[in-house]
């Protein structure tokens, strides 16, 4: 290992590392524009200069490897000068509209400026002025603030993996831009944003709404997948103003979705904020006492077993121990967490989680997707499966159909029936998997789905014990689409028959209550003649049939416990209070509780918690991956010849919170008017 000098400090790094992240080991700034540790390095704006001894001028930091011996100054008075000299250069054609700008209080320019610049401007001809690029509902421009970083461009090619942004023209003329001004169609796009390091890229919903310290800032978890990825609210008042990403390195690094970004404005649009009793075929307004009423009076003559519960994909653990607990009281213990159908069963938690890890990925040689589209169903993991192909080798292939997943794949074909062939060993599948060292296989909702889930998730357990779980490593993996189901699964909320045998009775007349704790995810018309209780955040598919609709909390106003699809427990914070009467799930049941005379043991958040350890031990394991134990899961039998359904129908849709989102409609229109573009389809 190297051994190197900063600033008379003697240290040893690891060879490859450059002089830039040597000086930030031993605590010493240096500023930057173009660098940043996740991308490629360019060496564009050159503020990174440093003085290295028997170098006749001052080095790119950024762009230089250390070396054995080498002796570098970062506190010259040549250095000083040169940093200052940069900055004077990028400020010549800066329009320096600080008071109007977004990036305000949040500029990297604004701060190295202060920092590294000098005190005045001795360039006094007219700025250069760049016409502003339509990049989409989502991303603002101001591209005469551009300093040409290139770190947008890098983002969109290296990590989201579309080339739809570049440079043209040369020299004073240069520009950044998207190609034909064409929208930039990643679901990370709006991670430009935090890249860009002078405001020329902003965010186009946020735009002229708030400024940084006015906003109260708040660190939860996102629910719009199963990544969990990790988030800053930042809140004015009562509304959320805008989503940050937060760093954690194994979840989501410092990347957050489209979804996870913009769909805020979801979270005031179409709210349920007020009870509704129906009267007659009319929901009416009511007090929480009228509504309790009501559900107290068709519950006095109905049997446990003439109720059941579903369980919505935003719900969290401790709603969902309340309703678990509120419908034993009653004498029930119908309960599904499971409303898409999927054949995962509670009990052994290896077949329903990602046993390997979001992490993981960059650990694997060798990758099988079984009926998943990653890319839609969980951009960050797909982010991160492409990083693994493009740094580490990593090769993938495909059981499903083709789609462009931003990263090469070898398609086997949309077939179920290959996964037996691949269990028997002569496919070529087979010998990849075999030869492989660390191999992985992710199983897709689009998979489980199907009639014959169970025996399609069998098959995928034998075809990973026999290559895939080694001593230290176990490479079987579900990656799921709704943030409450591995919570859910955690809780036993499995149901003999699940969501169909709910609906088969229902209609048959066998079921007359059902609680639906925010499902909106399937067709709730089976349930027009049976008493429904809603409670939830939408007036979205669940609240269609109801005779009694409850106002929950969203997950920006309630600390929650969530478990993301690899097993690791997070939990949201409260950012801002529920609109009008609505009121915190659990709180909303354990009230209910006592008006139906059922006894729930807790009375506060911490008595919950407490319960909810009970139930589920791992809940206490927070921010903490558990291995699971490896065991025989799914069902014997043949695996029927057909392909497998996508998971998710439109990646802006697949929740109330965003289909209540006018900027997530945007990003609808625009997508289906630039795929209509594509193939010629125009009405």
């Amino acid at each position: 290992m190297p051994k190197l000098t900063i600033d008379g400090q003697e240290v040893e790094v690891a060879p490859g590392t450059t002089v830039l992240q040597a000086c930030e080991e031993v605590g010493v700034e240096i500023p930057r524009f173009c660098y940043h540790e996740r991308l490629s390095i360019a060496g564009n704006c050159r503020m990174c200069l440093v003085d290295m001894e028997r170098s006749p001028k001052p080095i790119a930091s950024c762009a230089m490897p250390v070396g054995e011996g080498m002796v570098i100054h970062t506190n010259t008075e040549r250095v000083k000068k040169a940093r200052e000299g940069v900055m004077e250069f990028l400020l010549i054609n800066h329009p320096l509209d600080c008071p109007i700008c977004d990036q305000g209080g949040e500029c990297d320019l604004q701060d190295q400026a202060m920092a590294f610049g000098r005190s005045g401007n001795r360039y006094h001809e007219n700025k250069r002025a760049v016409e502003d690029k339509y990049m989409g509902p989502l991303v603002e421009t101001a591209m005469t603030r551009c300093i040409h970083c290139q770190r947008c461009v890098r983002f969109t090619e290296e990590v989201g993996g579309v080339d739809d942004m570049g440079s043209i023209w040369r020299g004073e003329h240069t520009e950044i831009t998207t190609y034909l001004d064409k929208v930039i169609e990643s679901e990370l796009s709006g991670n430009v944003i935090d890249l860009c390091p002078v405001g020329a890229l902003t965010s186009k919903p946020y735009s002229f709404t708030a400024r940084s310290w006015e906003l109260k800032k708040t660190e939860s978890v996102d629910v719009m997948d199963a990544v969990g990825s990790n988030i800053r609210v930042d809140a004015r008042g009562n509304a959320v103003m805008r989503i940050l990403p937060r760093l954690h390195e194994d979840v989501n690094e410092e990347w957050i979705s489209d979804t996870t970004r913009f769909a805020y404005d979801g979270l005031k649009l179409r709210r349920l904020d007020t009870p509704y009793v129906k009267k007659g075929k009319k929901l009416e307004e009511a007090s929480w006492g009228d509504a309790f009423a009501a559900i107290k009076k068709k519950l006095k003559d109905v049997k446990g077993a003439e109720i059941a519960a579903v369980i919505g994909d935003l719900a969290d653990m401790e709603s969902m121990v309340a309703l678990k607990d509120l419908l034993g009281g009653l004498g029930s213990k119908r309960i599904e967490c499971r409303q898409d159908g999927t054949a995962l069963e509670a009990g052994v938690r290896a077949s329903y989680i990602m046993n390997s890890g979001i992490a993981g990925i960059e650990e694997a040689d060798f990758l099988l997707l079984v009926g998943t589209n990653p890319r839609f169903e969980a951009p960050l993991v797909n982010a991160r499966i492409r990083k693994a192909t493009r740094h580490s080798g990593l090769k993938v292939a495909n059981i499903g159909s083709a789609e462009d997943l931003t990263y090469k794949v070898e398609e086997f074909g949309d077939d179920a029936t290959l996964l037996k062939k691949v269990l028997g060993g002569r496919h070529e599948l087979s010998k990849a998997l075999k030869a492989a060292a660390k191999p992985m296989i992710v199983v897709g909702q689009g998979a489980l789905r199907r009639a014959d889930g169970a025996q399609v998730l069998k098959a995928a357990h034998d075809i990973a014990e026999k290559y895939c779980v080694k001593e230290g490593w176990n490479g079987f993996n579900v990656l799921h689409t709704a943030a409450a189901r591995v919570g859910g699964l955690d809780l036993g909320l499995t149901a003999k028959g699940g969501i169909e045998a709910i609906k088969a009775d229902a209609e048959a007349g066998k079921l007359k209550v059902v609680f639906l704790l925010g499902a909106d995810e399937f067709d709730t018309s089976a349930f027009k003649d049976t008493f429904v209780v809603y409670l939830g955040t939408h007036g979205d598919e669940g609240v269609k049939n109801a005779d009694v609709i409850l106002p929950g909390a969203a997950y920006t106003e309630k600390s929650g416990t969530y478990v993301n699809t690899e097993g690791r427990v997070q939990r949201t914070e409260k950012a801002v209070f529920a609109p009008g009467d609505a009121r915190e799930d659990w709180t909303i049941l354990r009230a209910l509780s006592d008006v139906l005379e059922v006894k729930l043991g807790y009375n506060n958040l911490g008595e919950l918690r407490a319960r909810l350890v009970k139930l589920a031990p791992l809940a206490a394991t927070l921010d903490t991956l558990v291995p699971a134990e490896w065991a025989d899961f799914g069902a014997e039998g043949d695996v029927a010849e057909g392909g497998f359904a996508p998971a998710i129908g439109n990646f802006y849709l697949t929740n109330p919170v965003l289909r209540a989102s006018k900027i997530m409609a945007e990003c609808v229109e625009i997508r289906e008017g630039n795929a209509e573009e594509a193939t010629g389809t125009h009405g």
